[in-house]
């Protein structure tokens, strides 16, 4: 069986260095975009929530079932580090949620609650191998459920990476300190 530890420890980091690069946007510039065409802070959470709320709810539905044997060569998949490196920048599959859309306390409240059911999901099915579950991600591949949970960090990794890029391209606010 897969170690849950390494995952959970990458999960963790992962959150971790998101909320840090969140930190230092304004409340006041959480709903601005960067340019046109261009997603805010606000609709990187609402996406991550979307994404992570999608996996979470994919893996409840498929563990509820006999697993599926799945041919090895299909089982082939690019490596996870090529969604943390964002050297392709990728339209989303799922549409935006504009009503996720809020305010930056309660959106990254909502990203938490979101975290802490993953990790839920993961705790109950502890004593389970997860490796013989698996769907195709519509980039990537085929991936087995601790995949899936890897990928949830390698997800929020390279959403990090865009939400420094937003703060460094967001007017400065005068008379307000950066954090």
């Amino acid at each position: 069986m897969r170690p849950l530890p390494p995952i959970l420890k990458k999960l963790a980091r992962a959150q971790a260095a998101f909320f840090k690069a969140a930190e230092v946007i304004e409340c006041e510039q959480w709903a601005t975009k960067p340019g046109a065409n261009e997603w805010s802070v606000a609709e990187v959470v609402a996406h991550l929530i979307m994404v992570e709320r999608a996996i979470v709810g994919a893996a409840d539905r498929v563990t509820q079932k006999v697993a599926q044997p799945v041919a090895f060569l299909k089982r082939m998949h690019l490596p996870l580090w090529l969604v943390e490196a964002r050297v392709v920048k990728r339209k989303s599959p799922l549409a935006l949620d504009p009503a996720l859309v809020g305010k930056k306390e309660e959106m990254l409240g909502g990203l938490r609650a979101t975290h802490e059911r993953t990790l839920a999901f993961l705790q109950e099915t502890d004593k389970r191998d997860l490796r013989k579950y698996c769907w195709p991600h519509p980039f990537i591949g085929m991936l087995n459920l601790y995949e899936w949970f890897e990928m949830i960090a390698s997800h929020q990794v390279r959403h990090t990476k865009q939400v420094v890029e937003i703060s460094e391209r967001l007017p400065k606010l005068e008379g307000i300190s950066q954090n």
